[in-house]
């Protein structure tokens, strides 16, 4: 009996340990398979967005596009152009802005730690719609500017035309719309536009900001909803960030990489985190390939 039990043992630790032999090999196999996921079997980025576009303000060249032409919802990308607009007309930015009942978001319900009543400076409206993407925030800039939300829009469209951006239509200053659409392509001319604007640059990349309430003691603490803009690995001039239901996880960027301005633009990022991670493998694509791709200018790589 006791030699039956010392057989048993022995068995069920050899397959324990062969369990534990697979599941590591796995492990690894799996860690094999992540870093092989960086690029395709053709050597371009292995990215997960639905739309993609990266793109060299500085020579107007594509380097690489995915759904570059196809139209989608934009969500809070809308606010870049609600900033342009609102410093193109010079309205003065020291003004006492009040937050209203018009401003609360009743279409996708979503929350704002900016109380109704609470002043604050158009400035700093503009810095939380950007850095945050706060929708309150943007709501109001949209309310008060010359002639209401609907002036704001009529310029904000005025404004795409005038970019040449042909797939672009904007309907509010936020974004919580569906119906504000891009195109990759459009959004890479946006940000270059939109990078020419001082404030929207550092409005953009503040890491995180403390705003206290007015008439009280109460702070509220913003941090940028890119994590990457905190990372010491990127070097980013220009940041923003978008998610609704219709439009996915989205983000635009101009950052330098390869000593190289590039624009990214990532659409419908399907994960939490897969917008972060696919900006990663772009980035690593053109440090490996910045001979290549950035000295010699060759023609874009595409997904499509």
């Amino acid at each position: 009996m006791t030699r039956l039990l010392a057989l048993l043992a022995a068995a069920f630790l050899a397959t324990g340990a062969l369990a534990g032999d697979k599941a590591a090999a796995g492990k690894h196999a799996h860690v094999a398979r992540t870093a092989v996921a960086e690029l395709t079997r053709d050597g371009n980025p292995n990215v997960h967005s639905t739309g993609v576009l990266v793109f060299d303000p500085n020579t107007g060249q594509t380097l690489f596009a995915k759904n570059a032409d196809q139209q989608a919802p934009i969500a809070s990308i809308t606010k870049l152009m609600t900033a342009m607009v609102i410093l193109d007309a010079h309205l003065p930015l020291d003004d006492a802005v009040v937050i209203t009942n018009d401003d609360i978001d009743t279409f996708k319900n979503t929350h704002s730690r900016l109380p109704v009543g609470s002043r604050f400076r158009r400035d700093d409206l503009m810095r939380l719609a950007l850095m945050a993407s706060d929708n309150r925030a943007a709501a109001a800039l949209g309310r008060t500017y010359p002639g209401g939300i609907e002036s704001v829009v009529v310029a904000m469209n005025e404004k795409a035309r005038s970019l040449g951006l042909a797939q672009t239509h904007y309907v509010d200053s936020s974004g919580l719309s569906p119906q504000n659409v891009s195109s990759p392509t459009d959004l890479g001319k946006l940000v270059a536009a939109a990078s020419r604007y001082d404030l929207i640059r550092e409005y953009t990349t503040t890491g995180a900001v403390t705003v206290q309430l007015p008439d009280s003691k109460r702070t509220l603490n913003f941090v940028n909803t890119n994590a990457l803009v905190r990372s010491s690995d990127w070097k980013i001039g220009l940041s923003k960030t978008g998610y609704i239901n219709e439009a996915g996880k989205c983000l635009v960027m101009q950052a330098m990489i390869a000593n190289q301005p590039i624009v990214i633009v990532l659409l419908d990022s399907w994960g939490r985190l897969t917008r972060v991670a696919d900006a990663n493998r772009i980035r690593h694509w053109l440090e490996r390939n910045s001979a290549k791709l950035l000295a010699s200018g060759p023609a874009a790589a595409s997904a499509d």
